[in-house]
C-alpha cells in the first residue's frame, strides 16, 4: 500500500523552477515553466544536451526542432541546478528516480517542494514514486503531474491539460502545494487541474504505458479499431481495480490522468510505448523502431513492476500480465494473444458474476487467431 505522504510544507510563491531530467518531456516542461514566467534551470546528466542548449538553444539529442527560451539556464552539476529553486520538478526515468533523489539530499534547501512528472513503479519493491520520495526526502512537499501529454505538442505550445495532485489539496485545495504549481506554470495552453488523489494519478501514469504497448502489438499485427477500443476499455478496468486496491478514487481514473493520458497513449504512433509495441510485432529491434535515437520505454520496465504490484494485492491485469509474458518471459506474441484471447467470457460489470468458459482457440482453423 502507499504510504501516508507528508503534508505540504509549502507557502511561498514559486517563481525560480528546477527541471531534474534533460530529456523531451523535462525539457518541454523546462520551455512551458519559463513561458510562464518562471526562472528555470534544467538539469542533464547528458553533456551534450547541455552543450546543445547552451549553443543552439534546442536539445538536438531528444527533442530537436524546438527553441528552448534564454532564460532556460542548462546545467551539468545537479547542485547548481536546484540551488535556488523554490520547486523541483522531477523528470527522471522512474528505475533512476531513487537515486535522483539520493543525489538531492544534500543540496536542496527545506522550503523546495518536489514534484514528480515521471511515470512508473519501482521495480524492486513495488512502490509508488510518491512513497520513494518520500522516503529519501520526507520533509519536503510533494506534488505529482500527469495526464495527457506529447513533449513535442508541449513544446510548441499546443493546448494541453494535466493534473497536479497534492495530498494537501484534500484539505485546504485553494492554498495547496497543487494549486501553486498550477498558478506558477499554467499558461492559456497549459492548463492545469488540481487533484489531491496522488495515488490515484500516479498509478494512471503507470499502467497506460504497458496498456500502450499491448495497443502497439495489436496494431502491428494488423488488428483493427475494434481491438484497440477494447484494450483501452478493459485496460481501463485493469487500471482502476489497480487504483482502488491502492487507495485511488474512481473520479481519478476517469480524468486527465486515467483515461485521458490512457486514451493518448494507445492511440498514436506518437507514443514512445505505442510505438515499441508496434515494432515488437513486427519483429523489429529498438533501433529500427527509434532510427537509433536513445529513447526510454517506460512500458517496457512497469510491464514487470506493474504485475508484480497486482500479484501482491491480488488484483487481476490479464491484458498488462500479457505485454509482461511477451516483454519480460519471452513467449511468443501468437501465444500470449491466443492466450488473452482465450480467457472465459464474464460479466462486464462485477456485479455479475459470471464466467462462461470457451473452447480451445485452437480448436477449429476458423477459431485461431490468424496472427502473419
Amino acid at each position: 500500500m502507499i504510504q501516508q505522504l507528508a503534508p505540504a510544507r509549502f507557502q511561498i510563491p514559486i517563481k525560480n523552477v528546477a527541471v531534474v531530467g534533460g530529456g523531451a518531456w523535462g525539457t518541454a516542461l523546462a520551455i512551458t515553466a519559463a513561458r510562464a514566467g518562471c526562472n528555470v534551470s534544467l538539469w542533464a546528466r547528458e553533456p551534450e544536451v547541455v552543450e546543445s542548449i547552451r549553443s543552439r538553444r534546442q536539445n538536438d539529442i531528444f527533442l530537436p526542432g524546438y527553441d528552448i527560451p534564454e532564460v532556460v539556464r542548462p546545467e551539468e552539476n545537479l547542485a547548481a541546478a536546484v540551488k535556488d529553486a523554490d520547486a523541483v520538478l522531477l523528470v527522471v526515468p522512474s528505475q533512476f528516480l531513487r537515486a535522483t533523489c539520493q543525489a538531492l539530499e544534500t543540496c536542496l534547501a527545506p522550503h523546495v517542494a518536489l514534484v514528480i512528472c515521471s511515470k512508473g513503479i519501482e521495480r524492486s519493491n513495488g512502490l509508488l514514486l510518491a512513497a520513494v520520495v518520500e522516503e529519501v526526502l520526507p520533509s519536503h512537499a510533494l506534488a505529482v503531474l500527469s495526464g495527457p501529454t506529447f513533449a513535442d505538442e508541449v513544446a510548441a505550445g499546443q493546448p494541453t491539460a494535466v493534473t497536479i495532485a497534492s495530498p494537501d489539496a484534500a484539505s485546504r485545495p485553494e492554498h495547496s502545494l497543487a494549486a501553486a504549481l498550477a498558478r506558477a506554470i499554467g499558461t492559456a495552453t497549459f492548463r492545469p487541474y488540481i487533484s489531491d488523489d496522488v495515488a490515484g494519478v500516479e498509478v494512471g501514469g503507470a499502467v497506460k504505458n504497458v496498456l500502450a504497448i499491448a495497443s502497439g502489438i495489436a496494431t502491428g499485427l494488423g488488428f483493427g479499431s475494434n481491438a484497440r477500443a477494447a484494450i483501452i476499455t478493459r485496460g481501463l478496468d485493469e487500471l482502476k481495480t489497480l487504483s482502488e486496491a491502492l487507495g485511488g478514487r474512481r473520479d481519478t481514473v476517469t480524468g486527465l490522468a486515467g483515461i485521458g493520458d490512457l486514451t493518448l497513449t494507445c492511440s498514436s504512433e506518437q507514443s514512445r510505448n505505442m510505438r515499441y509495441g508496434m515494432g515488437l510485432a513486427q519483429d523489429k529491434s529498438d533501433a529500427e523502431i527509434f532510427g537509433g535515437r536513445p529513447v526510454v520505454v517506460e512500458g517496457a520496465e512497469n510491464a514487470v513492476s506493474v504485475t508484480d504490484l497486482a500479484r501482491r494485492l491480488n488484483v487481476d491485469m490479464p491484458i498488462c500480465e500479457a505485454v509482461r509474458a511477451i516483454i519480460a518471459d519471452g513467449k511468443p506474441i501468437k501465444d500470449a494473444m491466443n492466450e488473452l484471447l482465450s480467457r472465459p467470457f464474464r460479466g462486464e460489470q462485477r456485479s455479475v458474476a459470471l464466467v462462461i468458459p470457451q473452447r480451445p482457440i485452437n480448436q477449429t482453423a476458423e477459431q485461431e487467431v490468424q496472427l502473419a
